[in-house]
Order: structure tokens, then sequence, then C-alpha cells
């Protein structure tokens, strides 16, 4: 048995053609066609040959008389706000000032919702010996569980 005849896969380090390759003469095709192809494409379209459009939404459609018919409301129409006089740049600068701001916990919560109330209350007196208001609001009526529920639904971090 011959070991000839064995495939396998090697790489040659040595040049078998001594000199410089001519890579004009080949034509390197993109992944949509050669040049040549796309001007030929464009001159005179071959019906045989489908138009690629990857990525590209329809702006009509093809009738049983392989007719395209263009239909005004498919096409795609980008809305731009106008900002001449707007202040604000394209950009942020690298040179801005860094914020450096601390941890939100769990006092600075309740110094924004709850703190404000209770020291309305204790100025008109409104609470009672232990310290409860007469009138809760209807966050201080929640009972723990509602509370977890509500911190939990979406948005419940903007106030």
């Amino acid at each position: 048995m011959s070991f000839n005849l064995i495939i396998k896969r090697s790489i040659s380090t040595t040049a078998t053609n001594f000199g410089k390759r001519n890579f004009r003469k080949f034509q390197l095709f993109n992944k949509r066609g050669s040049r040549q192809f796309k001007r030929q494409q464009a001159e005179k379209p071959d019906p045989d040959v489908p138009i690629h459009t990857r990525g590209v939404r329809p702006i009509g459609y093809t009738n049983g008389n392989n007719e395209f018919v263009m239909v005004p409301e498919m096409i795609p129409e980008l809305i731009v706000p106008d900002l001449t006089g707007c202040k604000f740049k394209p950009y942020v600068s690298y040179r801005t000032k860094e914020v450096v701001q601390s941890e939100f916990t769990a006092q600075d919560l309740f110094n924004v919702v709850y703190a404000p109330k209770i020291a309305k209350d204790f100025k008109e007196g409104k609470l009672d010996e232990q310290g409860n208001p007469l009138e809760p609001s209807p966050e201080e009526k929640q009972t723990p569980a509602e509370a977890f529920l509500n911190a939990r639904k979406t948005g419940s971090d903007l106030f």
C-alpha cells in the first residue's frame, strides 16, 4: 500500500513561483457581485437575476404582470425636529467637570418622602402621644407588604 494516496492538510513554506503575483487579473468579488456585473445590471438588467434587497424595506410590490408598483405609504419618512436655536451640543466634551454624587441611601429616601410630612404635622400639632399622625397620608397608611410591592413596580424610582 502506498502512503502517497493519503489525503492530508499541509502548509508549504516554500514559494512555488518566485516573484510577485499579478492580482489585477483576478476578479475579486465582493458580496454582491463584481464591478463589471454591477455596471451591466445598471445598464441592462437581467430579469433572471433577482435584485438583492437584504436589509432594505420594500417600497412597493410586484404585481402578476411582473411590474413593480410603488406604494407612497411604504416609503420611509424621517421626522427630524428643527434644532435651530438649540443651545445643546451634539457631544459631551472630555473637559467637563466630573460629577461626584454620593450613594442614595434609605435615610435620603426617608428625608425626601416622609420627613416633610412629619415636620409639618409636628408644627401643626397633628400627632398623637405616640408620635403617629392623626391624618395619615396614603404612604403612611400602607402596610409593609403593600409598600414592598409598590417599591418593586415599574417607575417607582421616579419621584
